[in-house]
């Protein structure tokens, strides 16, 4: 039985309950949400280590996801550890496995069996990872592949899955005479274009998509539907055809609820700063206000190595506009394959942008206010008690020491000692 079907019977549900005295929410506002689409609770039932529930959507604060997983030719999942670590260290609610090399069903079992947040996946990855080693094309495998990968993902206890489902054999017939730049950026969506192409049949997980929303209610899984054709660069946002998988997005969002499926959508990518809000709003239509699951959204594409900081000012436009759920994007995104402190910079990155978009609403005012007060008494155990990184904080009063009250920025001089002087005396 799915958490959906639960609260329709009526049940009590401990995650429901968790989730409203963490956010300070009514336990109705939130079955109210889920019966309408509007929130989501990933929660695979296979997923006994999960603790720490994540509600996303309507009236909840907004989420942060953090990506981890090995790559070909870097494949040491002791280090992607480190980094699943790290991640939850640093606030991230969620992490996606997104692993393309090594042993991809030892590394999903291990990070699902030690997480106490939720975890996603790409289910498509394992198609054409498999492919590959077998010394085959990525696209060789079969339509029956498609459903079973997934079924796998969900029998280990993943708890959503980004399934990239309205990239469909007419849009990618549309897609080949396109004038985009940059045709498809999306990993899984280009593995299913090519698959597409190369064998003339329709993309299974929509010709099959009762099927998966069957193994997805079995397991309670909650599906991400991905966003196939998000703009990789600025100047293919918006165009033809991601307003196409959009309005496919509308039927499979109204199918997914009828079967009692969890659902949010994916979405870009690249936008310019004057069309992100315009974006939510569409995403929001067409998904029925299903929660809206953002990768950034970057706002300059001059800026790689710093990507942190382009996603970040996306991410906080977008959530003030409405999006539920962040995706990080690390500093390496376009270079390489991130490593620790990547991580760590991206999940503060996207949780700035976050919270800054939920204290507009009311929220985090309590730890806001607590350092403003610290910084009014000049207080730096308190600063650095409610602040995100704490480590930073040391690091750089440690680095420029200053014996007197204050810091190392204005020594004597300091405004807030003056005022303390002059003006409070």
């Amino acid at each position: 039985m799915t958490l959906i079907e639960k609260v329709k019977n009526g049940e009590k549900c401990s995650e429901i309950e968790k989730i409203a005295e963490h956010e300070n929410v009514s336990i109705d506002n939130i079955r109210e949400g889920l019966l309408n689409g509007k929130i989501v609770i990933p929660h695979n039932k296979n997923h006994t280590s999960l603790k720490k529930f994540m509600g996303i959507g309507k009236g909840l604060t907004v989420k942060v996801n953090a990506n981890i997983g090995t790559s070909f030719g870097y494949d040491d999942f002791e280090y992607e550890i480190e980094k699943f670590n790290t991640a939850k260290a640093v606030g991230a609610d969620s992490v996606m496995l997104l692993s393309t090399w090594g042993n991809l069903d030892e590394q999903r079992e291990f990070i699902i069996k030690n997480s106490d947040i939720p975890v996603g996946t790409v289910p498509i990855y394992d198609a054409a990872v498999i492919s590959y080693q077998e010394k085959k094309n990525v696209v060789d495998f079969s339509e029956k592949d498609f459903l079973k990968i997934f079924e796998k993902h969900a029998k280990q206890g993943v708890d959503f899955v980004t399934l990239h489902i309205s990239i469909t054999k007419d849009i990618v017939k549309k897609l080949k005479k396109s004038q985009r730049i940059m045709k498809i950026v999306s990993r899984g969506g280009s593995i299913i274009a090519g698959w597409i192409i190369k064998n003339n049949l329709e993309n299974p997980f929509y010709k099959y998509f009762d099927e998966v929303l069957d193994i997805a209610r079995e397991y309670d899984v909650t599906l991400s539907l991905g966003d196939s054709l998000r703009p990789g660069n600025l100047f293919d946002s918006l165009d033809r055809l991601q307003l196409e998988e959009w309005f496919i997005f509308e039927e499979l969002v109204e199918m997914a609820r009828k079967k009692n499926v969890q659902v949010m959508l994916e979405g870009p990518g690249h936008v310019p700063l004057d069309q992100i809000e315009t974006t939510v709003n569409l995403m929001k239509k067409y998904g029925k206000n299903s929660p809206v699951f953002l990768l950034g959204p970057i706002v300059l594409d001059i800026a790689p190595g710093y990507d942190h900081i382009t996603s970040a000012i996306g991410a906080a436009i977008a959530a003030k506009s409405g999006a539920d759920f962040i995706c990080y994007v690390t500093p390496s995104e376009h270079l390489s394959l991130p490593n620790v402190e990547d991580v760590k910079k991206g999940v503060i990155a996207a949780k700035i942008a976050a919270m800054a978009a939920d204290f507009s609403r009311g929220k985090f005012v309590d730890e806001n206010y607590k350092l403003a007060i610290s910084r009014k008494n000049l207080d730096w155990q308190g600063i650095k008690d409610v602040s995100l990184d704490k480590e930073i904080v040391e690091r750089y009063l440690n680095a420029r020491p200053y014996s007197g009250k204050g810091c190392s920025m204005c020594g004597p001089f300091c405004a807030l000692k003056v005022v303390e002087e002059y003006l409070e005396e």
